[in-house]
């Protein structure tokens, strides 16, 4: 699989492409898919979220397929409700201390909590059944923080300091009685989506890039080495992709002895200079900045020319470790054309 042998850095080929949220809502796929199931259903029944999961790899021929789901759902099975109305809705938020009572409520073990996410294993199995065996196929989860983000304010956006808020729950107790729970529940989702056939398992740290690397280094990455080290032991030959948006090398750098194989940056980094400076320790995901692919067609294209121009120039040494994508994921509005058009000329530039 030239997906695997990009994240194991050891890929000659062709680098292997895929993007963040390559099913969805610019997909006329997935808007058909919407005209017959509710988003919760199209994630929650397994021949749904598997149909879901192939629409993107039949219409554009991405080399690796990730399951369609959603990064919120073990916040819904420790008993904080979950609702899309149209975008993700919490019955209540983890906004004081006195609010961990409310936290799985009825004490079940993470073995059982899990069986609560039970339908992504049967969709990911049903998905891998089907799937070209050269053509990978991803899991993922949210990362400890970003779920606790998610779990204290109802979102990432404009998080602050104030008492109440997300960040200020990294030292009043909450991120620490938060983790008890959810860190057990991550790995045994993660342990899940591996025994059901996923190639790689992604932990989605939307948020990391929201507070400072000291702390980060301080109160995140304890917990990140948890879920890594402990679903390592239990899967040692499954790949992990840690995606953090927002993040740059001042969080990178704390990263350094955790185990994991693929590091996901976002658009704002330099891609030729993290593969130079990085690419030796990890392989590395991204980044394309996928605003661009809202642009009008000879705007794009010259955007497109932007980005694998410095890239065209490194050795193929460089780029072994490399999985083309995108910085976060594909926008609504984006045009089935321009994605089209991007994967066309990646492999005509690397395969030329």
């Amino acid at each position: 699989m030239l997906y695997l042998d990009a994240v194991l850095r050891k890929n000659m080929q062709c680098p292997p492409i895929w993007f963040m949220r390559q099913a969805g809502r610019y997909h006329s796929h997935y808007q058909g898919m919407k005209r017959r199931f509710s988003f919760m259903e199209l994630c929650k029944i397994p021949e749904a979220a598997a149909e879901v999961t192939f629409g993107p790899i039949m219409d554009f021929d991405f080399d690796s397929a990730i399951l369609f789901s959603d990064l919120l759902f073990p916040l819904e099975v420790i008993g904080m409700g979950l609702r899309y109305d149209p975008g993700p809705k919490l019955d209540w938020h983890f906004s004081q201390i006195s609010d961990a009572a409310r936290l799985n409520p009825e004490q079940k073990s993470a073995q059982e909590l899990v069986q609560g996410i039970a339908y992504q294993g049967q969709a990911l199995r049903l998905i891998r059944k089907h799937l070209a065996p050269q053509k990978a196929l991803l899991g993922f989860v949210g990362g400890p923080l970003t779920l606790f983000y998610y779990a204290a304010e109802g979102s990432h956006q404009g998080a602050s300091a104030q008492p109440g808020n997300a960040k200020s729950g990294l030292r009043d107790g909450r991120f620490e009685t938060f983790n008890k729970i959810i860190v057990p529940l991550l790995i045994e989702n993660m342990c899940l989506q591996a025994s059901s056939g996923a190639d790689a398992i992604a932990i989605m740290d939307t948020c990391a890039g929201e507070i400072e690397p000291w702390l980060y280094k301080n109160e995140v990455i304890p917990s990140l080495h948890e879920v890594m080290t402990k679903f390592r032991s239990r899967h040692p030959n499954t790949p992990v992709v840690y995606y953090s948006k927002g993040t740059h090398a001042g969080h990178w750098q704390h990263l350094k002895h955790l185990p994991f194989e693929c590091l996901g940056i976002d658009w704002n980094p330099s891609l030729a200079e993290t593969l130079e400076e990085w690419g030796d320790r990890w392989s590395i995901q991204g980044n394309f900045d996928p605003h661009r692919l809202l642009l009008p067609k000879d705007a794009f294209r010259k955007e497109l020319e932007h980005f694998f121009k410095p890239l065209i120039k490194l050795p193929r040494e460089k780029l072994k470790g490399w999985v083309c994508g995108l910085g976060h994921g594909v926008l609504q509005q984006t045009p089935e054309s321009n994605v089209k058009e991007f994967i066309q000329y990646h492999r005509e530039v690397f395969q030329s």
